[in-house]
């Protein structure tokens, strides 16, 4: 099966309290990771729970992936653009409010083949590294 994707763009949460939420869930069951971000008391739980649920239709609609054999596979944020306002100062003077916003990324990809690409990844760096530390000299 080849991952689902679901992105959320320009969401109103700064970056790095959306990136807490997001380090959460990655590489967790679909369900564990749902019920994670239903109980976590912080604000970024919302939108990255949504765009969870949608990867997991995706996957659905897709492939036809059931929601248990599917875990989170690639989890990320992005900076989006930075809106600027500003606030009245004492004495005329106005101090600048950044309203950051964010793209938010999950990737649910098939247990069986989470963990294979994974080991597969991991054994190609070793023999990688090995072969460029000069084994043989």
């Amino acid at each position: 099966m080849e991952a689902a994707r679901a992105q959320a763009r320009f969401v109103r949460v700064t970056p790095m309290k959306a990136r807490r939420v997001v380090d959460l869930i990655r590489g967790l069951d679909v369900d564990e990771a749902s019920a994670l971000l239903r109980f976590t008391p912080i604000a970024a739980a919302e939108p990255v729970l949504k765009v969870l649920e949608s990867a997991v239709a995706n996957a659905y609609d897709q492939t036809g992936a059931q929601r248990d054999s599917l875990v989170v596979g690639s989890a990320y944020v992005n900076e989006g653009p930075t809106m600027k306002r500003f606030r009245p100062g004492g004495k005329g003077r106005a101090f600048r409010i950044k309203k950051r916003t964010c793209h938010i990324t999950v990737t649910v990809d098939d247990k069986r083949t989470a963990g294979a690409s994974n080991d597969a990844a991991s054994a190609e760096k070793r023999a990688s590294a090995g072969a460029s530390k000069g084994g043989a000299r």
